[in-house]
């Protein structure tokens, strides 16, 4: 099994910067590529960026490219999504996501097999 736990979150202005992170524990976490949605209330979870299990290729949903980035520390077991110029649109729940141990980098939730419980990111204005 794979626990994530998520951190970092919190009330920040508009602007500012936030680097969440997702601690994992599990000796198959490494197996693993990683992803990283949000969900903001009333709206549909969508994907934000995923890496690849050595962290040697990313990808990025279109709209999420130029602020965001992820990365992780295999030998810490986490991962991390760095966040620029933050705007209240921003504001959402984001949770990280370990996949079934593919090669690829998935941007769909029912790609992945496991969640943590979210860290809760909002943005004023």
């Amino acid at each position: 099994q794979v626990q994530l736990v998520e951190s970092g979150g919190g009330l920040v202005q508009a602007g500012g910067s936030l680097r969440l992170s997702c601690a994992a524990d599990g000796r198959t976490f490494t197996s693993r590529g990683v992803g990283w949605f949000r969900q903001a209330p009333g709206k549909e979870r969508e994907f934000v960026a995923a890496i690849s299990r050595r962290g040697d290729r990313t990808y990025y949903e279109d709209s999420m490219k130029g602020r965001f980035t992820i990365s992780r520390d295999n030998a810490k077991k986490t991962v991390y999504l760095q966040i620029e110029s933050l705007k209240p649109e921003d504001t959402a729940v984001y949770y990280c996501e370990a996949d079934y141990g593919t090669l690829g980098l998935q941007r769909n939730k029912n790609d992945y097999a496991y969640w943590g419980r979210g860290t809760q990111v909002t943005v004023s204005s």
